[in-house]
């Protein structure tokens, strides 16, 4: 009986496990068959995913693949109230960002003839010069190129550049380039400079100084003259207290009936702040004589006035508001119908639809030094021939201490076109490495961070994530990718 009850006790455990076995195998059967389905299923997925690819390959052929960059917005869809855009062009429409829209043109002094010498092939865009075929040159021509010629007087501060004695324009004329931009059409007005002043409760320097320039002539009363300070280097100018934007004149005078006339008594930093506040910029010379000279770029349509080579005061004073045959600056004839500034679209616009970009003010432009602010288009003390103050020329030119303040210095805004929107990845200090390079159209890096600075740092990018690493990671700071927009510093190839 002991016997049978063994037996039969051996015979249950052997069906147990046999029964185990079988259940073992049937489930690795089933998972066997459920990854065979999934292979198969994402095998096809796969191929069609390929299919997919190459078809859309085979029909655009022109996406660039794996781009880290959105294209840039179209500049016939960007327009402003009061500006005019200044680009390359075709017959009706903007050139776009992706090809060379800028303009190049001969800037400089309107009387040196040595412009002519400029052949129209030197007007060609930057990047479409061949200069694979050109020879290396040496260390002195390079050298010559860079610094130019040394003065024998020696060398001169940067910036520095040679003037014409008529008109105060660059010499000799050479070519330049300019990125496409916005410029207002007119002058800034008492009116439009009105409202800024009451939005943010603004002062100018001539206020703060509590002084400004003003023509001897203009005085209200002529007997004060002699009591009163020049300007060291224009005698007729003279320092008349609580002389500002509101009171031209000095105390008892106002800008009223005059609200469409351009603002002036305005410094370098008071015009930037009304740019600043619109949203704008002041413009650089090369923008403005580029808009000033309205399509006479090359050597053979490049003209001495806007309006032609005329130099006849009756051909001009149907052009713009300058000085007349009268004696300066006591005999004012008028002949333009103005003594002092005018409204900005009394006179007609050039062909580009810009005013006043000869006579009525000076105009702040953006650059050069505190001591030494650049201001182009020459104002009504000016002449024709240059026989009375500046020259009156397309590339009238003078230089004002930026906290100058006068009767007849204005300005204009200027905008850049918009530009796409970049991106750059911080995965370290970039104060201690470098700043990291964004990634141009085909992924690629231009720079590379400071050398070994792996051995320093670990990039975490899992904290699940065991390697081999992990154990040294207390020591070591850990740094993530962090996508952050790029400042856009750059305004134009001028500035």
């Amino acid at each position: 009986m002991a016997t049978l009850v063994t037996a039969l006790n051996l015979c249950k455990r052997n069906l147990l496990s046999l029964l185990w076995w079988c259940l073992i195998i049937v489930q690795l059967l089933v998972v066997a068959s459920f990854h065979s389905q999934i292979g198969g299923v994402s095998a096809d997925a796969s191929a069609e995913k390929s299919q997919k690819l190459k078809q859309q390959g085979q029909q655009d052929d022109e996406v660039e693949i794996g781009s880290a960059l959105d294209p840039h917005p179209d500049p016939n869809d960007e327009d402003h109230v009061g500006m005019i855009y200044v680009g390359a062009t075709n017959e009706t429409h903007r050139i776009t960002h992706d090809q060379p829209n800028g303009i190049k043109y001969i800037f400089g002094t309107s009387f040196d003839e040595s412009h002519k010498l400029i052949e129209e092939k030197d007007l060609l865009l930057h990047n479409q010069h061949n200069h694979d075929h050109e020879m290396p040159k040496s260390r002195e021509e390079i050298m010559r190129e860079r610094h130019g010629q040394v003065h024998p007087d020696g060398p001169k501060p940067f910036g520095h550049v040679h003037t014409h004695e008529l008109d105060g324009g660059v010499t000799p004329p050479r070519v330049v380039h300019v990125d496409p931009f916005f410029l207002d059409e007119t002058l800034v007005t008492n009116k439009e400079f009105g409202l800024f002043v009451r939005s943010v409760y603004y002062k100018t320097e001539a206020e703060h100084y509590g002084w400004s320039f003003v023509l001897s002539s203009f005085l209200p009363h002529a007997e004060d003259l002699h009591m009163m300070e020049k300007d060291p280097e224009a005698e007729h100018w003279v320092t008349v207290n609580g002389a500002y934007w509101r009171e031209p004149e000095g105390p008892g005078s106002s800008y009223k009936f005059r609200e469409n006339h351009p603002v002036v008594h305005v410094s370098h930093r008071d015009a930037a702040e009304y740019c600043k506040w619109k949203g704008k910029r002041l413009p650089g010379e090369w923008e403005w004589e580029a808009a000033a000279r309205a399509g006479h770029y090359g050597p053979q349509n490049r003209t001495l006035y806007s309006w032609g080579e005329e130099d006849d005061v009756e051909v001009a004073k149907k052009y713009a508001n300058l000085w007349g045959h009268g004696e300066f600056p006591w005999e004012n004839l008028a002949e333009d119908g103005w003594r002092g500034t005018s409204p900005v679209k009394y006179y007609p616009p050039n062909p580009f639809g810009f005013y006043d970009m000869t006579g009525n003010v000076w105009e702040w432009m953006r650059g050069g030094k505190h001591k030494a602010r650049i201001v182009r288009g020459a104002s009504y003390v000016d002449s024709l021939d240059g026989s009375i103050n500046h020259a009156a020329t397309l590339g009238a030119r003078a230089t004002l201490h930026g906290t100058t303040t006068a009767g007849n210095v204005g300005f204009r805004c200027a905008k850049a076109p918009k530009r796409r929107t970049e991106y750059h990845y911080k995965t370290h200090d970039e104060s201690t490495h470098g700043q990291l390079a964004i990634e141009d159209e085909f992924g690629k890096q231009h720079v590379v961070p400071t050398r070994d600075w792996e051995e320093d740092y670990i990039v975490m990018e899992d904290e699940n994530d065991e390697d081999e690493f992990e154990e040294e990671t207390e020591e070591k700071p850990k740094i993530k990718k962090r996508k952050v927009v790029l400042p856009r510093t750059r305004r134009s190839n001028e500035l």
